[in-house]
């Protein structure tokens, strides 16, 4: 039987919207990354980018753990000798909320052209509010497992 490979006209990509407000940062990513590989989608092929835009919102209002927010470092490096930078969680938190779902979103995307073209379908706000009314998303909530459990 011959492998299915979908052309570009049957690749449907729908939009979706999802709140972040409450959630755990990693459970919230691979949902995310699912969608935009497109893995929930009976026609997902490894090698093409058949997936979905995803926008997410209230970035800013992540559920992160006391320890993991001072534990949990970023590195990056300015190109000079000497030049590693890095922040914790809580400080990325604080500046940047955004780049913390962006970043845990792109280290589950395959890597090279076509992880980052998959990349380009993610749109951050560390808001409520998203310009994106345009194109119509649909919500889409986060499984409970997602959910932070309210602390006894």
């Amino acid at each position: 039987m011959p492998t299915y490979t979908p052309k570009r006209s049957e690749i449907d990509r729908k939009w979706h919207v999802i709140d972040a407000e409450g959630a755990v940062l990693g459970r919230l990513s691979t949902e995310v990354a699912t969608l935009l590989r497109g893995k929930h989608k009976p026609t997902f092929t490894p090698h093409m980018d058949t997936g979905d835009f995803v926008i997410v919102v209230n970035a800013a209002k992540l559920s992160i753990s006391p320890r993991k927010g001072a534990d949990k470092l970023y590195h990056r490096h300015t190109g000079y000798p000497g030049g590693i930078r890095t922040r914790n969680l809580d400080q990325m938190m604080a500046k940047r909320p955004e780049e913390v779902v962006r970043l845990a979103v792109k280290r589950m995307l395959p890597k090279g052209p076509l992880g980052r073209k998959m990349l380009k379908k993610l749109k951050v706000h560390a808001g409520p509010t998203h310009p994106h009314a345009a194109q119509q998303p649909t919500a889409r909530p986060l499984p409970a497992r997602a959910l932070a459990r309210p602390s006894a």
